[in-house]
């Protein structure tokens, strides 16, 4: 089978960007010929097959003109016309599109008469900025509604231009249907796939939890250096501020926290104050190598978010390198995490309850080892590779069959 990949990023950016190249190398593998369509960027990777590149987009532009490029461009049109007319596909998988590909590319696509799945990795289609969260609280006014509720709070980066934007594409995508074009949107969670139909969506949905291959995390050698360990964005949603004042309320062990983003500095600075700092170090952003030696020698992972999380790959990263994870019970989470076996929940925004959680498996090393042994067991039992990739060509087969 013929397949064309379609994602905004062409580089790891996050979770969609891994899910795309990890979806290509699997497809490769079985014997699928794989091409990308994407944006053209410096930090872009080369993969050995066809690519096709729309000019890169500067979201900051505060041209009105070029800016409304990103609910309509002309020139991805043909750009994807001529990608499908050269390589042919059987069937278009595309993934993050929206802004800077523009709806565009899905006309071309139907008027090529090509089959399109399509995976939801966020919000996006119900919420104009994405992530349902408006000034770092969970809001679901679009839902519904208007979209320029995104516009009036300025939901976007506290912009007004790009909130409005946001409000017009989303406006435009409802208006034409566009999400009602694909002929099956795949959901990584039942969370977001029965979000996608509260707000309307009517196209099949079909849950497929995102996979993770275990063969990567098995030269691993795994042990306990009594530390807690968080890796991701610093941000607010993320609930690392969350994290943070739990350790403070007890004294056991350490947390080492990896990556990078807006709230670094406020992060070190409530670390400072608090006096933290011989328990919580911040390690900075680490390749994926790096990240999975952590894994390999924390006590357990934790994952504070205080939004909609779809299927976090770092639980997935977890469970295959076979430790016990901590998880906010919200969005997609606790599909993956089964309470007091695996790993524990807490309401998001109980940071008491999360102390103790913390507290308590630092005082138990056969607790958390007994439950990282059932992490293990889950990832291969149910998110391995080859299960994922038996469902995800029947859905294929089925579609094209049409």
């Amino acid at each position: 089978m013929k397949i064309l990949l379609v994602n905004k990023y062409h580089y790891l950016k996050g979770g969609s960007e891994t899910y795309y190249f990890e979806l290509g190398n699997m497809l490769k593998k079985n014997g699928h010929e794989i091409a990308y369509f994407s944006m053209e960027d410096e930090k872009n990777i080369r993969t050995n097959c066809k690519e096709y590149f729309v000019p890169n987009i500067d979201m900051n532009s505060k041209n009105i003109t070029k800016s409304l490029e990103v609910i309509y461009s002309s020139e991805n049109k043909k750009l994807m016309d001529y990608a499908l007319e050269e390589f042919k596909p059987d069937i278009v998988h595309i993934n993050n599109f929206q802004r800077q590909l523009s709806a565009s590319i899905i006309k071309s696509i139907k008027e090529h008469n090509i089959p399109v799945v399509y995976t939801a990795h966020d919000l996006q289609a119900i919420c104009p900025a994405s992530a349902m969260l408006r000034h770092g609280k969970i809001c679901d006014k679009c839902l519904n509604c208007t979209k320029y509720n995104c516009f009036f709070n300025k939901c976007i980066k506290d912009s007004t231009l790009k909130s409005l934007l946001a409000s017009i594409e989303a406006t435009y995508y409802k208006r034409k249907k566009i999400y009602d074009k694909f002929d099956i949107i795949i959901s990584p969670s039942n969370f977001v796939a029965n979000m996608l139909k509260k707000g309307g969506i009517d196209t099949k949905i079909v849950t497929l939890h995102n996979y993770i291959n275990i063969r990567e995390f098995s030269s691993y050698k795994t042990i306990d250096d009594n530390y807690a360990f968080y890796f991701g964005r610093l941000s607010i949603e993320k609930g690392i501020f969350n994290l943070i004042e739990a350790f403070s309320k007890q004294e056991f062990g350490r947390l080492l926290i990896a990556g990078d983003g807006p709230e670094k500095n406020n992060i070190e600075k409530y670390i400072k104050d608090k006096n933290l700092e011989n328990r919580i170090k911040l390690i900075g952003f680490l390749s994926r190598d790096e990240v999975k030696e952590y894994i390999s020698k924390s006590s357990f992972v934790v994952v504070p978010s205080i939004w909609y999380e779809n299927c976090p790959y770092s639980i997935l990263e977890t469970l295959a390198m076979g430790k016990a994870v901590v998880g906010s019970r919200i969005g997609g989470i606790p599909e993956l995490i089964n309470d007091n076996e695996n790993g524990y929940l807490y309401d998001y925004d109980d940071v008491k309850r999360l102390s103790n959680i913390i507290k308590k498996l630092f005082s138990d090393k056969d607790k958390r080892q007994k439950m990282g042994q059932k992490s293990r067991r889950l990832a291969k039992e149910k998110y391995n590779i080859d299960n994922y990739y038996n469902k995800i060509i029947k859905l294929y087969e089925g579609v094209v069959g049409k």
